[in-house]
């Protein structure tokens, strides 16, 4: 476990129970997940600490994760929503009402279809847009960095939300963003009061969309490959891993487990069982 420049203390993370995480080139290693990553999120819940995937991932991409990996809850489409399994069932709670989110999201398509047609012909609506409940997915690798933040000024020029990626343009029709369904998931779901989240909360990211994540989360942490874009970062993570994507996940995620072992008898009484999404009352 290595880190450029400043490294985290023990004491810094000890009571760290909530790990919020970018899946994209954070999780992922060239689109995979490796058996080290993977091994990690099961350390975590099995410590007790709750990991949330905080993506601009579709839902469909959601339905499988909350489903198959060891996650408390995910949050998807840049916070359009927070997905939990209870009672064995998939459960999709929106951030306002999910026949309302839709319908703007299909007149969404259309306004960015005709934009791309017009003035941004080299682009593509992504892949999975048909497992999409909430946003827009443009495709962005391969593409000059200058063309895809002139694409990105003329969709928010039609009124649109954007987040960029490692991978997309994501774009809605909403007010809101990662940071704000994962503060409403903090409170509303765990329960954890505002004036504890700077002490229990981590996050890991890469890339300029998880910005207001490092804003919000005072423990946060980028993988090595965050590095080229740093300086454009309205906010940037405190600690930086030496390695890449998935394999700095593992590490941020040891890091974080030998600190939690080494805290308060209190904090280490909470390391006992896994960690899921406490049942709706």
């Amino acid at each position: 476990m290595s880190y450029v420049d400043l490294a985290p203390s023990a004491r810094e993370l000890q009571d760290v129970r909530y790990l919020f995480t970018d899946i994209d080139d954070t999780l992922t290693t060239e689109g995979k997940l490796l058996p080290q990553t993977y091994e990690a999120l099961w350390d975590l819940s099995r410590a007790g600490i709750a990991v949330v995937p905080v993506t601009g991932g579709s839902a469909g991409w959601c339905e499988h994760i909350v489903r198959a990996w060891p996650v408390a809850a995910v949050i998807g489409e840049s916070g359009a929503y927070c997905v939990t399994r209870q009672d064995g069932e998939v459960v999709f709670d929106y951030w306002e009402d999910g026949a309302l989110q839709g319908k703007r999201q299909r007149q969404h398509l259309q306004t960015i279809k005709e934009l791309i047609s017009q003035k941004n012909r080299t682009f593509r609506i992504a892949h999975d847009q048909v497992f999409r409940l909430a946003d827009v997915a443009i495709d962005i690798q391969g593409h000059d960095p200058q063309d895809v933040d002139d694409l990105a000024s003329s969709i928010r020029a039609t009124g649109g939300m954007v987040a960029i990626s490692s991978i997309h343009i994501n774009t809605w029709i909403g007010d809101y963003n990662k940071r704000s369904m994962s503060e409403r998931v903090l409170t509303g779901m765990f329960g954890v009061d505002p004036e504890e989240t700077a002490a229990v909360t981590a996050f890991v990211g890469d890339s300029r969309n998880d910005a207001p994540m490092f804003g919000f989360i005072r423990n946060s942490f980028g993988v090595n490959n965050i590095i080229p874009v740093l300086s454009q970062l309205q906010y940037a993570p405190k600690w930086v891993s030496s390695q890449p994507a998935g394999l700095g996940f593992a590490d941020i995620a040891r890091t974080i487990l030998n600190a939690a072992g080494a805290g308060s008898a209190t904090s280490r009484q909470l390391l006992t069982e896994p960690a899921v999404m406490p049942a709706r009352k």
